[in-house]
């Protein structure tokens, strides 16, 4: 009977599992909402719904192996490894999975060098120096209250400040204060915009809470409070399309999460092996991917899937497949390749 691993990538807005065979190949995919520890409204119920969706009618007692890469690990070691735990078990797998924090299955799902760098900006934003597929320094991924400079929730943030302080008159005027506000009004991600003179008024009507000022302050506190604080990295996509507009404080607020990630990169020291950006930020044709690329020495590796990536690191913790005669770690990177090549 050939044995499973199961890998988790579980981030601040959604979380993606894979089960593997011991020989590298996708045997099921799932899907949930966030899973970050600090900042997710329901992580283990979205770790839950990731697991049943993956293991679908597979058997749960072919599975040897599970790792989890959950954002937020590192400041919450002990709420992500309850978490993890009881996902598993309602799941119906025996014993416990390995928890570790999501930039090391980033770094993983991208490449099966053991060693490295990566830079993720998603919702949060944390680097780290792997050595040996083991995390020796990191930088930065303190949440958004304390850190994550550059992510989707700073700049989300960094957003609804200048957009105030444009509405209030302590800034010039901004396109971001009719993009914004006609965004979270339509609902999207990337809705209609609202001229800056008419902010937050829908067709003949006052916007609720009397005045754009109050609705914006309303609106995203309530935000925040439903969902968490990876509510506000769902604007990053409005600065990106005002920056790419031209508007200038768009564009400002990009270049200083640019500074911030890169800053937070090259803190690490040099490192051999190759460097891997990884979340939606870096690995989408974001205006901030390339300044953040440009300001970077070298090549950089884009990651692929995470979730491939710690079922690639539950496989080499089972060592090689079934029948290999070679050695353990050339088989095991070989099966590594394959899944991460599979994988997304």
């Amino acid at each position: 009977m050939t044995t499973l691993v199961i890998g988790v990538d579980g981030g601040g807005t959604s979380t993606r599992c894979v089960v593997a065979t011991d020989s590298g190949e996708v045997a099921g995919r799932g899907y949930g909402g966030g899973a970050n520890a600090l900042s997710a409204a329901a992580p283990g119920a979205s770790l839950r719904s990731a697991l049943r969706e993956a293991l679908g009618d597979l058997d749960p007692a072919r599975v040897t192996a599970g790792v989890f890469g959950l954002a937020g690990a590192d400041s919450a070691r002990e709420r992500a490894e309850s978490i993890a735990v009881e996902a598993w078990r309602s799941a119906g797998l025996s014993g416990r999975p390995s928890v570790v924090p999501d930039m090391l299955v980033a770094f993983a799902g991208a490449t099966d060098e053991p060693s490295g760098t990566v830079l993720i900006a998603g919702t949060g934003a944390v680097a780290a120096r792997i050595e040996d597929r083991r995390i020796v320094r990191r930088a930065d991924g303190y949440g958004w209250l304390l850190g994550d400079q550059g992510s989707g929730t700073w700049i989300g943030r960094r957003a609804v400040q200048a957009v105030l302080a444009s509405l209030d008159g302590r800034a010039g005027p901004t396109a971001l204060c009719g993009a914004l506000l006609g965004d979270l009004m339509s609902g999207g991600v990337s809705g209609g915009a609202v001229h800056p003179e008419d902010a937050g008024t829908g067709p003949g009507e006052a916007p609720p809470g009397g005045t754009p000022i109050r609705w914006l302050v309303n609106t995203v506190h309530a935000g925040v409070a439903e969902t968490g604080p990876s509510w506000l990295a769902r604007l990053a996509p409005v600065v990106e399309a005002a920056a790419g507009a031209g508007d200038a404080t768009a564009a400002e607020i990009l270049r200083e999460a640019a500074r911030r990630l890169t800053g937070t990169v090259r803190s690490l020291g040099p490192c051999p092996g190759p460097l891997v950006l990884a979340g939606s930020l870096l690995t989408e044709p974001t205006l901030l991917a390339a300044r953040v690329r440009a300001g970077l020495p070298g090549a950089v590796i884009t990651a692929r899937d995470g979730a491939a990536g710690a079922a690639a690191l539950a496989l080499h913790a089972t060592g090689p497949p079934a029948g290999c005669t070679s050695g353990r770690d050339a088989d095991a990177r070989a099966a590594h390749r394959r899944l991460i090549r599979d994988g997304r």
